[in-house]
């Protein structure tokens, strides 16, 4: 499921992977401080293959703009190390609930659509590495793969809705690779890690969501350009609303 709507939507596998992982480690017992983090960090991982699926299906049908991806992309690397420290450092409650509200907001921006009308063109190359900084910043504390921001922001520069929603793919291969080192790197020496962890990446999760994910990527790419995704945006908002709501409810009991 993840890997379909990465694919489909061009967003990151992160905003289903991390509500189903913290449930799952949960409910396996792991410690209630880390739970959070490795599911972001386990999640963060996973999206490295998907993305990398998903972004080869669309650049076979000429929908990635590599310039733009090259442009953003050292931006999104600082931006991306910075907000792993902030989710290692962030209180476990915090964290939480900053993901809940992200989710929320990118549900309704899936749910009306919201497509920003094309008034300028691509900023210069300080430009793009600014807005590269923010998207990495905030994706690594949701553990997404940026399309819910990159979308936005290239419609807005005059990018057609098919290429903004490839580049976003594309663009979130290096959010996921700097992310993941990141919360490698974070987690490293933390105390009371389960086995078979690295850092916050829980290796046996990773090797399923990798799996799984890669081979629904492309799926997703493919009915992008095939069918109106309106209906399916829709049912994915309401399932996002769903899953934020439970969230709230359980970080602040």
């Amino acid at each position: 499921m993840a890997g379909f709507f990465a694919g489909l939507l061009g967003i990151g596998a992160g905003i289903v992977l991390v509500p189903a992982l913290y449930e799952v480690f949960e409910g396996l017992g792991f410690p209630a401080d880390l739970t959070l983090r490795l599911a972001l960090g386990t999640s963060m991982a996973g999206i490295v293959f998907n993305s990398l699926a998903s972004l080869r299906a669309h650049h076979r049908r000429m929908a990635v703009l590599w310039p733009v991806v090259r442009g953003i992309t050292p931006g999104i690397l600082a931006g991306t190390l910075l907000g792993t420290q902030l989710a290692h450092h962030l209180p476990v409650r915090i964290l939480g609930i900053f993901f809940a509200v992200l989710l929320v907001l990118i549900a309704v921006q899936l749910a009306l659509e919201f497509k920003p009308s094309p008034h300028r063109t691509l900023p210069g190359r300080a430009g793009m590495a600014a807005v590269g900084g923010g998207i990495g910043l905030l994706m690594s504390l949701i553990a997404g793969g940026g399309g819910a921001l990159s979308v936005p922001f290239l419609l807005w520069c005059n990018i057609g809705v098919r290429e903004a929603i490839g580049t976003a793919a594309a663009i979130g291969f290096p959010i996921a690779i700097s992310g993941t080192l990141g919360f490698v790197i974070a987690g490293w020496d933390a105390p009371g890690l389960p086995a078979w962890s690295l850092g916050y990446v829980y290796l046996p999760a990773l090797a399923v969501i990798a799996a799984a994910s890669s081979a629904t990527a492309p799926l997703g790419a493919q009915a992008a350009h095939r069918m109106p995704t309106r209906t399916l945006r829709r049912i994915f908002a309401a399932v996002m609303f769903l899953v934020a709501a439970r969230m709230f409810y359980r970080l602040t009991l």
